[in-house]
């Protein structure tokens, strides 16, 4: 019974020791363990595997897969950093430039700028292109000169009194539209996701006047296109109480955890400790620094349930990311099986 439990924990849980961790490598395959079958079977991969929305706003998702090993989970993960495309500033054409922002500084930063326009609308630029077109670019004007202002009080020393453009956002950059664009896209959709992205501070008599083309790409080229600001996963928290903790030692131990990972229960007038919600636990493993609880408690990961973690750049909404990221990667099992059978072939 005991030997038949120390598999099943090697098989599922990777265990969180005070001077290491155990079974960290995936061992579940086929004739690795007697008397498993651990042969690929889809319809147990059906039955197993699923997805749980834990929580879903304008520009953040959570959500649990469950199922799947790490190597799946670390390529939704890759995709959503490096190969979902968004539009981004790609040229800068600087007419005048007389700030103490150098021009390729300034074009860098604008480069950054994440803009609201839906990528699947557009076309990658062909290679060698130098002049775009309504398909696959977009343009923006930025022209903003600092003056002083005229009604400020003489004795005021405040920058925001004294100036008047003297700061430069992302609410100053003006959409052209190219060919037919304006048809196709309402007015004020396209545009820098946020307005109060600072971009160059001014002093009177100083200008900025450039244009700025954006193109389709993706973050495996640039950082600039990635669509989120994070994406990232974990393994699913599993702590158990090997006996029972009580009295003061309740208290002691729910300090030891992120709050909310421990109850303390009154039982027949007695405190007692329970795992209340271990997901909560960020596994900082100070209960290992307590010389009389470490034994009373068992940390430890679920192997195939991953917590993803995706925060988007507000360009698309995280679903639409999701969904994208999966679609990219059925596209790279597709063309996978088609060299498989162009090998055959011949």
């Amino acid at each position: 019974m005991a030997a038949a439990q120390a598999v099943e924990e090697m098989r599922t849980r990777v265990v969180l020791g005070e001077f290491g961790v155990r079974n960290v490598h995936t061992t579940d395959f086929p004739g690795n363990y007697s008397g498993y079958d651990d042969a690929w079977d889809q319809d147990r991969f059906e039955k197993n595997f699923r997805v749980d929305i834990v929580h879903m706003d304008e520009n953040t998702l959570e959500f649990d897969m469950v199922g799947i090993d790490a190597a799946i989970a670390n390529a939704f993960r890759r995709i959503l950093l490096a190969e979902v495309p968004t539009m981004a500033v790609e040229k800068v054409l600087v007419y005048n430039n007389t700030s103490i922002v150098q021009d390729e500084i300034l074009a860098h930063r604008l480069g950054l700028i994440p803009i609201l326009a839906d990528p699947r609308l557009f076309e990658y630029r062909n290679p060698g292109e130098e002049e775009g077109t309504e398909i696959d670019t977009l343009q923006f004007r930025l022209q903003v000169r600092c003056t002083r202002n005229p009604s400020a009080a003489k004795d005021s020393s405040d920058p925001n009194e004294l100036y008047v453009n003297h700061k430069v956002y992302t609410r100053h950059m003006t959409w052209v539209p190219l060919g037919n664009q304006a048809d196709v896209f309402p007015e004020g959709t396209i545009r820098p996701v946020h307005d109060d992205i600072l971009i160059a501070q001014l002093r009177p008599g100083q200008e900025i006047d450039l244009i700025m083309h954006c193109v389709k790409g993706i973050g495996k080229d640039h950082a600039k296109f990635s669509p989120v600001a994070t994406a990232s996963y974990r393994l699913l928290p599993d702590i158990t109480l090997l006996e029972p903790v009580e009295g003061e030692a309740a208290e002691e131990l729910s300090r030891c955890f992120s709050p909310g990972v421990i109850e303390v229960q009154e039982v027949q007038g007695k405190k007692l400790a329970r795992v209340a919600n271990a997901r909560l636990d960020t596994f900082s493993r100070e209960i290992f620094r307590n010389e009389k609880l470490k034994k009373a408690v068992r940390l430890a990961r679920v192997r195939d349930h991953y917590i993803f973690s995706v925060e988007s750049t507000g360009v698309l909404p995280p679903d639409v990311l999701v969904s994208e990221a999966i679609k990219i990667l059925m596209g790279k099992c597709r063309r996978f099986l088609d060299e498989l059978d162009a090998v055959q072939m011949d």
